[in-house]
């Protein structure tokens, strides 16, 4: 038997309060974590659950600026001293424990990258919270503090473990920060499929890159309401052309799961073994291009059993279950 799949969970990612009545909430990761320790027989042997250690103020610079490092990192220091939930940006909130479960989320990323990348797994889910697909290079927004699947891309170039990475985004929201992060960068392809007109107002299919980018960003912008086997083909169909257009050595997932019918802030129809599927068709295509080797990063999904199931799902389909 191969090296199992990698699970991570930050200890402090659950402890990020943004308030109950934010979409954000506490109870998203305890809805994943429980639907996947009730797995735990069927998972075990195949999936370990790993150390998830923070990541330092140089991994978030690989992406952020210092600037937006140092204001994220006050707002949260205030939070903590205040005992409250405190506004970053419109809809993005910070509490006391905020800090560390973004660096912890981060770091989370970063080790299961680098454990995948030297064999010691074979693929691996991250339950990253907060989400990180809308933070940009400058600014915290949609929910997000610091971008972890762009830093992972970063960080495996940094270490010489990949020189060309495919980012694949199913949230149903456009990862409009990862995008800025590689608009101009040939060495990374992000291909992201959502749903339009959505939030954040970007991802139309005319943005595919600027200057020496261009032709390496590929969005698929979507209705709401489109048909589960639509969508699937979409995905497909996407995929096979991202893999056309590079030859990644490693492939990163923005796997948010609020393109699942009945998320209140969706409007797609999938279930969660359309997840399942999804998953194993990227695993499938890595095989083929990089020996395999996948992480996936939680983004959305705001119906916490529904989020914790299309989850469950995700890591079964990474494990080959």
């Amino acid at each position: 038997m191969g090296a199992p799949s990698g699970f991570y969970l930050h200890p402090a990612s659950a402890l990020h309060d943004t308030g109950w009545n934010h979409p954000e909430h506490q109870g998203r990761l305890r809805a994943l974590a429980s639907t996947v320790g009730k797995d735990l027989l069927t998972l075990h042997g195949h999936v370990e659950q790993q150390e998830a250690p923070e990541a330092t103020v140089a991994d978030l610079l690989r992406v952020h600026t210092h600037e937006h490092v140092q204001y994220v990192r006050k707002l949260c220091d205030s939070a903590d001293l205040q005992q409250k939930v405190l506004p970053l940006s419109a809809d993005t909130m910070v509490g006391p424990e905020s800090w560390n479960a973004a660096v912890g989320s981060v770091g989370a990323s970063l080790a299961a990258a680098e454990a995948v990348a030297d064999g010691r797994l074979s693929t691996a889910f991250v339950a990253t919270r907060p989400p990180g697909h809308h933070a940009t290079p400058h600014h915290a927004m949609g929910f997000c503090l610091f971008n972890s699947v762009a830093l992972t891309a970063r960080h495996l170039q940094a270490t010489g473990r990949a020189e060309r990475v495919l980012i694949v985004d199913w949230d149903v929201h456009h990862g409009n920060g990862t995008q800025d992060a590689f608009y101009a960068d040939p060495s990374v392809f992000y291909l992201s499929l959502h749903q339009w007109p959505h939030y954040p107002g970007t991802g139309g299919a005319d943005e595919t890159g600027r200057g020496a980018g261009v032709g390496t960003t590929l969005n698929v912008p979507l209705p709401a309401g489109m048909p589960r086997e639509h969508y699937r083909a979409h995905f497909r169909a996407a995929l096979g052309q991202a893999l056309e257009r590079t030859t990644p050595d490693f492939i990163l997932v923005s796997a948010g799961f609020d393109a699942l019918k009945g998320d209140p802030l969706g409007g797609q129809l999938l279930e969660p073994e359309d997840f399942h599927g999804m998953t194993r068709e990227v695993v499938e295509a890595a095989s083929s291009v990089c020996r395999g080797r996948v992480v996936a990063l939680l983004e959305g999904g705001y119906d916490p059993p529904r989020l914790g199931q299309a989850a469950l799902q995700t890591v079964r389909g990474l494990a080959g279950l």
